[in-house]
């Protein structure tokens, strides 16, 4: 591509950011021709397509890491402003997280950076593979995601650090267990009384181990443990949740146990890219700490 042109990478960033040439627009305080020529001079000098024109306008991959470089770009250049003495801009940092850690452990990690604040946070809510879809392709600087099985990294992809395991507990209300589990937690009472899942396979796995069912049983698939959370304090299922989140309930009698002592641990690794600025260095550095002091 020969020499980048940095401000119509940050032209490119906006589009990527904001969904739409005309929001892009109004977030630079341009016009809605100067981007869309940005764009279209970024994309004769690549030779290749860079957004994909719909709703929203979404990056394509030469794209998404022009818009990675670009952001990287950013935090470097704000790294130098605080060794030259520089008014230091808020830099943004964009992170996938699952529904778990950021119910639990996550947010204990950002205290260090936010006050006062270093850097603006981009969380993203997402799945495991999602979140390693995003950080592979940059278009996160890091990501918590469950650990994979033989899985190693690639040599010009992410660092992987262990952080732990979440463990999770299999729990009901009151109310619930005695109607479907008054005579205790068997298989054939799991056949009939309903699950609710936001993993499948987690509570499947958790089912064979604990009661050796095989096959289907009765559930509720929710698409976030914020959901399952309140299916199961509504007494309308039992599940999986992580044992941080619930301790206190179970100390308290609102949720009970359902097989005590038989528990899943999962795996978390911290995914990031080995980039080397004050704000990304503490980032790493807080979350791998606050998930050793309360993963398992």
């Amino acid at each position: 591509m020969g020499s980048l042109d940095y401000r119509a990478l940050a032209v490119l960033d906006a589009v990527a950011s904001q969904g739409s040439f005309e929001k892009a627009a109004l977030a630079l305080g341009i016009s809605q021709s100067a981007v869309s020529q940005r764009i279209k001079a970024l994309e004769d000098a690549a030779g290749r397509l860079l957004i994909v024109r719909g709703q929203p306008a979404v990056p394509t991959g030469l794209g998404q890491r022009l818009v990675s470089h670009h952001r990287n770009v950013k935090l470097m250049e704000a790294a130098l402003d605080i060794d030259l003495g520089n008014k230091v801009s808020m830099p943004e940092i964009a992170l996938a997280v699952d529904a778990a850690s950021l119910a639990t452990w996550f947010p204990m990690s950002l205290q260090p950076l936010l006050s006062p604040p270093r850097c603006q946070l981009n969380v993203q809510l997402a799945t495991q593979e999602m979140a390693l879809h995003l950080v592979q392709e940059g278009s996160v600087f890091g990501c918590v995601a469950a650990a994979q099985e033989h899985a190693s990294p690639h040599a010009n992809g992410p660092d992987i650090t262990p952080l732990g395991k979440m463990r999770y507990v299999c729990v009901a209300t009151p109310v619930f267990a005695g109607h479907w589990f008054g005579d205790g937690f068997s298989i054939e009472a799991a056949r009939l009384a309903p699950a609710v899942a936001s993993d499948t396979d987690m509570m499947a796995g958790f089912l064979q181990q604990v009661l050796d069912l095989k096959g289907p049983y009765p559930r509720h698939l929710m698409p976030l443990s914020a959901a399952t959370s309140e299916c199961i304090y509504g007494s309308l299922g039992y599940g999986l949740m992580p044992q941080m989140q619930v301790s206190r309930a179970l100390a308290e009698d609102r949720l009970v146990d359902l097989a005590p002592g038989r528990h899943v641990d999962m795996a978390l690794n911290w995914h990031a890219w080995n980039l080397d600025t004050p704000f990304t260095r503490a980032l790493s550095e807080q979350v791998v700490a606050t998930a050793q002091r309360f993963l398992i």
